[in-house]
């Protein structure tokens, strides 16, 4: 557990959501103390990215953007620069459904050949926001691709060695549908506190 740091990216605007998702409720806990829990399976220390002024209220450290209003590669940027061990276990905060068991899974696959770990979601697309990340590999690309204005963090998995992993890899944790469940909209919170009830 001490090769990996785990960071909860909370700083977005929640705009289609209305109100902050971070501070959004399942089963009783906030998206962030869920995903704290699932964090604690594989690091020893779980912080959040929040350049808000409340962010301490999470009860976890916080982490404050470099690049601040650059989109999630900034708070990317950030984990990556204030983590301490070899990997930075990175998620965003609206992906309430992450588990222990898959970050487990997905800490298996770190490996000296790579340079990220990144599950696949359903759809084919990459989730960089549920990912692990070298941190000696990713920091210096990280800030090279904010300098040139990019924002996305799909860009630095794209061009570091990252080990991505298809769903069928998956397929045997427990509620491996929703795991990669991302909560942007209040439909999209609805339908969580039914599959939560559920």
């Amino acid at each position: 557990m001490s090769e990996i740091e785990g960071f909860i990216l909370a700083g977005g605007a929640s705009s289609r959501m209305g109100r902050d998702k971070a501070r959004l409720r399942l089963g009783g806990e906030t998206f962030v103390a869920r995903i704290a829990r699932a964090l604690g399976t594989i690091a020893a220390r779980v912080s959040v990215v929040s350049s808000r002024p409340d962010g301490a209220e999470f009860r976890l450290p916080v982490v404050t953007d470099i690049y601040a209003g650059r989109g999630p590669l900034g708070g990317l940027h950030a984990a990556l620069n204030a983590c301490r061990a070899p990997w930075a276990a990175v998620v965003s905060c609206d992906l309430p459904f992450v588990s222990g068991a898959l970050w487990t899974r997905l800490a298996r696959l770190c490996a000296d050949g790579f340079d990220a770990v990144a599950p696949l979601q359903a759809d084919g697309q990459v989730q960089p926001l549920c990912a692990l990340y070298a941190r000696a590999a990713c920091l210096a690309r990280a800030a090279e691709l904010l300098r040139t204005g990019e924002s996305r963090p799909r860009m630095l998995l794209a061009q570091v060695r990252t080990r991505l992993v298809a769903p069928d890899e998956l397929a045997d944790l427990t509620d491996a549908e929703l795991l990669l469940m991302n909560i942007n909209t209040p439909t999209d919170y609805r339908k969580a506190g039914m599959r939560d009830e559920g």
